[in-house]
């Protein structure tokens, strides 16, 4: 009778877990604002979703900085000469303990593309990009929630 108790305890509990996991990742589906690291103003919003594959996605859904109608200059490929306002940045992305995980982040800076990791943290998210898929090589960003 014991081992039953326990086991629906444990059983449970791995069920709330799970809950509180997929809360978490809900959470950082909205509009975030981006801050420059250089100036520390808000630079644009971008706004993360999930798509019809079941992975996440994030596109620059605004401008805030520059003129009206800039371009991804050092892009290549399909995303030469697009618009930054639309420009899909974060991609591929899935879903793992609480995290997003395995996907591709676009510098449109650069044109660079870099293995990230997304989460949250005290309510802000965090973006790391890195080199390598382990994250030791690269950068974070955090991102503030759009009011």
């Amino acid at each position: 009778m014991k081992r039953t108790g326990l086991r629906a305890l444990l059983v449970g509990m791995m069920i709330m877990s799970a809950v509180a996991v997929q809360a978490q990742v809900a959470q950082i589906v909205g509009d975030w604002c981006t801050v420059d690291d250089k100036t520390g103003e808000t630079f644009s919003i971008v706004r993360i979703y999930k798509g019809a594959d079941g992975k996440y996605y994030g596109k620059i859904a605004k401008m805030l900085v520059g003129e009206p109608g800039l371009t991804c200059v050092a892009c290549t490929g399909e995303d030469a000469g697009k618009q930054l306002e639309g420009l899909v940045i974060i991609r591929g992305f899935e879903e793992k303990d609480g995290k997003l995980v395995g996907g591709r982040v676009l510098d449109p800076d650069n044109g660079k593309f870099y293995y990230g990791k997304i989460y949250l943290k005290n309510g802000d998210l965090v973006l790391r990009g890195s080199l390598d898929k382990a994250g030791i090589f690269g950068r974070s960003q955090t991102w503030k929630r759009k009011k």
